[in-house]
């Protein structure tokens, strides 16, 4: 006879209240990480004043930032994945802290850029444990809920950066603003470090092997750092023979550093990135993917930031103000993500890469054909929305896509593959539309109006990049699968 009052039996997709504390605690270091890769942009016509600083200074800022932070990403996972990823992503965070004290501090533009180098490593370090944390905790169909946030957290942080520090700068002065920018991850940081303490699970996968590539390493950060030099000072010197020199190198160094992953895969020893895992036709197509997107979708902030600021004369405050309706739509876009990626699988990944592609083509149109003196925040919101539903309708799934075609032991050196292509494609992304804005920026008169004019022409030709490497992730989506097993692991 059965007992009527038995307990039912525990779904094998239940999650523990204990998981989700700690998803609380991993995306408040993710919203940090994030939140620094934009709102320096209305920070720095600002910067430039203070510090004395050069064009090239001002991407490298960016630039430096998401290299440095790419680089620092794969070997953080593997470590994680060795020794466990709980104290990787407090030392990474409590690092990341302390350059943000350092980074407000800066007197000059080396001070700066050596700050957030810094700031781009210790972030590389702990944020492989966020998505590597996600596949181990959440089992099933709950996995896709905890990406979702996730992808909540990538738009909205990276979307309100320029707004929160238009904030800042407008209450507290350019001098101070500035300064304060970077301070404000300090009391976020201390009570992140508390709860990471308590909260996350310790102990490790047990799925990586002993050894350190530290020559694949090497390899990989002197042909990024090769790459990303002549992109950020090529225009300023005047794309002199070393540039091209340099580009080169960059390219061999890469292709050198693929060959040595290979052998040391070979000689069954422990290579930085698994060659095995591009094995997989969608976590190839979807790191490719990844670069390509975040190259157009993190510099549109720093062509609107400097066009709004140190073109048309506005406020810091009026140039955040300028994302809230992508902010918005990335809200909205990513709240729906999860539910419309299990019952449209890769469909809705084309859907929010079309809506990108559309948005920044129509802000590319009004910047092209509006005259500057006329421009306000309303003929850009319309097409920022859209990007912004697009650009929310696309992280999370694509993230999900991605890492769920990989072993489960595997998923730290998976997530920071994923995630350093999405680093290296804002660096590259920063770099290139900085050489196209100050390329082809000619101001022959000090009058406002032909100032405000002269950077509304440049930054229409910075935002037909945009567009254009918008329109090439949209086409390369196509290479990912039509479905992902929501069931898996």
């Amino acid at each position: 006879m059965t007992d009527a009052t038995a307990t039912p039996a525990a779904s094998p997709f239940t999650v523990p209240r204990s998981a989700w504390n700690a998803l609380i605690v991993l995306m408040a270091g993710m919203f940090m990480a994030l939140l620094d890769t934009t709102i320096v942009n209305v920070a720095l016509p600002t910067i430039q004043q203070s510090l004395d600083a050069s064009e090239a200074t001002l991407s490298w800022i960016i630039s430096g930032y998401a290299l440095a932070f790419g680089i620092a990403l794969i070997p953080a996972g593997r470590i994680g994945d060795r020794v466990g990823h709980k104290w990787v992503f407090f030392v990474g965070l409590a690092l990341f802290t302390l350059a943000s004290l350092f980074c407000g501090l800066a007197q000059n533009s080396i001070q700066m850029i050596l700050a957030r180098v810094v700031q781009g490593l210790a972030g590389g370090i702990f944020v492989p444990a966020v998505t590597a944390f996600i596949q181990l905790l959440f089992p099933g169909p709950v996995r896709g809920k905890a990406f979702a946030i996730l992808g909540s957290v990538i738009g909205v942080s990276t979307a309100l950066g320029p707004i929160l520090g238009g904030l800042i700068i407008e209450a507290f002065g350019d001098e101070n603003g500035w300064r304060l920018v970077f301070w404000v991850n300090i009391p976020i940081g201390i009570v992140a470090l508390i709860a990471a303490a308590k909260l996350l699970p310790a102990g490790a996968e047990g799925g990586a092997r002993e050894g350190s590539d530290y020559f694949g390493l090497l390899l990989l950060s002197a042909g990024l750092v090769a790459l990303l030099v002549p992109l950020i000072e090529g225009q300023d010197k005047g794309w002199p023979a070393w540039t091209f020199i340099t580009l080169a190198l960059g390219v061999l160094l890469i292709v050198a550093f693929a060959f040595w992953e290979r052998r040391e895969a070979s000689a069954d020893k422990n290579p930085l990135v698994p060659p095995h895992l591009f094995s997989h036709p969608a976590f190839t197509g979807g790191t490719i993917l990844a670069l390509v997107y975040f190259a157009a979708f993190t510099s549109i902030f720093f062509t609107i930031s400097l066009l709004w600021q140190a073109g048309l004369m506005h406020t810091a405050l009026q140039s955040g103000l300028v994302g809230v309706p992508f902010a918005l739509g990335s809200i909205v876009g990513a709240s729906q993500s999860n539910r419309l990626s299990q019952k449209l699988g890769r469909t809705v990944l084309i859907i929010g890469t079309a809506m990108v592609a559309v948005g920044l083509i129509w802000v590319w149109l009004v910047l092209r054909t509006q005259d500057a003196s006329g421009l306000t925040n309303w003929d850009l919101a319309a097409p920022l929305a859209i990007a912004g539903i697009g650009n929310g309708l696309f992280i999370a799934p694509n993230a999900q896509f991605i890492v769920a075609t990989v072993d489960r032991t595997e998923a730290g050196a998976a997530s920071g593959v994923i995630s350093v292509m999405q680093r290296v494609g804002s660096a590259i992304g920063i770099a290139v539309i900085g050489s196209v804005l100050f390329g082809t920026l000619h101001v022959t008169s000090r009058d406002p109006a032909a100032i405000g004019q002269a950077f509304a022409d440049s930054a229409a030709h910075a935002m037909a990049v945009s567009a254009a490497l918008a329109v090439v992730s949209f086409l390369l989506v196509f290479a990912l699968p039509r479905k992902v097993d929501q069931f898996r692991g």
